[in-house]
């Protein structure tokens, strides 16, 4: 897929990864409203959203959530924005996440399955708010 798009193209798309996962909010959002595809993966599947959960920043979370994000997608691993969260125990993403109606049982390993794996009860807490058995 990569061969498929020049050097300028492939620049860009990784910096607006980094922008996600650097959490530079404004900057990514003002990307998005001007077109960029809320929910674009890199090669390892990753979506702005995980790769924002995943690096702590719940602003950029809530403003891609805003925007459409879709908080299901999973990457080439099996592994949604909330797993990453909950793996990085980053409760304002986690509860931007439930809020927009993440799903503790999805993905593989779920968020649920990450909590108890790494033995982090205050996550689990939080994930069983919901009430998801």
């Amino acid at each position: 897929m990569a061969d498929e798009f020049d050097e300028e193209t492939l620049a860009f798309a990784h910096r607006m990864f980094d922008l996600a996962r650097g959490g530079r909010t404004a900057e990514l959002s003002e990307y998005v409203d001007a077109g960029l595809p809320v929910n674009m993966t890199n090669d390892k599947g990753d979506t702005l959203l995980i790769l924002a959960a995943y690096h702590s920043h719940p602003e950029t979370v809530r403003a891609l959530l805003a925007r459409g994000a879709d908080h299901s997608r999973t990457n080439d691993r099996g592994q949604t924005a909330l797993a990453a969260a909950t793996f990085r125990r980053c409760t304002e993403a986690m509860t931007a996440l439930l809020d927009a109606g993440a799903d503790p049982a999805h993905g593989g390993p779920s968020a649920r399955e990450v909590a108890h794996f790494f033995d982090l009860p205050e996550m689990l807490a939080l994930l069983d708010r919901t009430g998801t058995p």
